[in-house]
């Protein structure tokens, strides 16, 4: 009971602070005449399949190969049964540099002899951008905070945060990141938000393991359509360490269903379902020291 009461101790300011954000957020929304896409009551949850959606023109992500489908199948709700795609990620794809064709095919190569997928959430690693967009394949849920001088995302899972500083330029000299540095502004009804400054640690699409280099950048832009119902977030990666050219990717959310508020998710290992309890932990029989 007293952890409880600790735990829920701890949750209380952070609610209390989101509240109030939230509060701001409707009223600097309807002050300032931008977009509000306030979120801490009834978070945002990816929608159309946890997947990066092709844009309407243009260069698009990285996919399995179309014409070489590899069917398998999984179970479902309902102990059911579907087929799906086992996501082999293109390496035919055109606009690959030499050397993410050779790590897309290791990484197929694992899943294709039995290996689960190294994904970001899975290791508690940061998902970096735009990742970010979908972390956890897109089945947690988003929250987003506004405020005149910066928009915060922050994840259900792992509550991993991204801040998006507005009406600023990008700092003199950044230091790679797992999220780079992000200044947005508002266009119309429209929130840009560029990002640059990363590390190369992470992967641009945990679907497939897509791989980038320091060079990536970033541009988002997020708005509101179906009558403010949907987020749509068009986005464009630039990276010419890793692609020929630039490409564009879609991703779309809706609320969630029923109020949600953000809780505490720290990414850590099972306290009540340690190793001890699928396999034996080795003992020394005396001390090493």
């Amino acid at each position: 009971m007293k952890r409880r009461r600790r735990l829920l101790t701890g949750l209380l300011p952070g609610f209390v602070f989101a509240c109030a954000l939230t509060t701001y957020g409707y009223a600097a929304g309807e002050q300032f005449g931008v977009p509000n896409f306030t979120s801490i009551d009834r978070p945002w949850v990816a929608s159309e399949g946890g997947e990066y959606l092709p844009p309407a023109s243009g260069i698009g992500p990285i996919t399995y190969d179309h014409a070489h489908p590899i069917m398998v199948r999984v179970p479902i709700a309902g102990g059911a049964v579907a087929e799906q795609v086992l996501r082999i990620a293109d390496v035919n794809n055109p606009n690959l540099k030499p050397w993410v064709v050779d790590s897309l095919k290791k990484s197929n190569q694992e899943v294709l002899g039995g290996k689960l997928r190294w994904t970001s959430r899975s290791n508690c690693w940061p998902a970096g951008v735009p990742e970010f967009l979908l972390y956890a394949n897109g089945a947690e849920s988003m929250y987003m905070i506004q405020t005149p001088k910066e928009v915060v995302m922050i994840h259900q899972a792992d509550n991993q945060t991204r801040h998006i500083y507005l009406d600023v330029g990008h700092s003199a000299k950044l230091a790679p990141s797992w999220y780079g540095e992000s200044i947005g502004h508002y266009e119309g009804d429209e929130l840009v938000v560029d990002t640059i400054g990363f590390n190369d640690r992470t992967f641009l699409d945990d679907h497939y393991d897509v791989p980038h280099t320091t060079q990536l950048h970033v541009i988002e832009r997020f708005k509101l359509v179906n009558d403010g119902n949907t987020l749509q977030v068009n986005f464009t990666v630039d990276d010419p360490g890793a692609f020929n050219a630039p490409w564009s990717a879609v991703v779309r959310y809706q609320h969630a269903r029923a109020p949600a508020t953000l809780v505490e998710e720290p990414c850590a290992e099972n306290n009540s379902g340690h190793p001890g309890n699928f396999f034996q932990v080795p003992i020394a029989t005396k001390a090493d020291f």
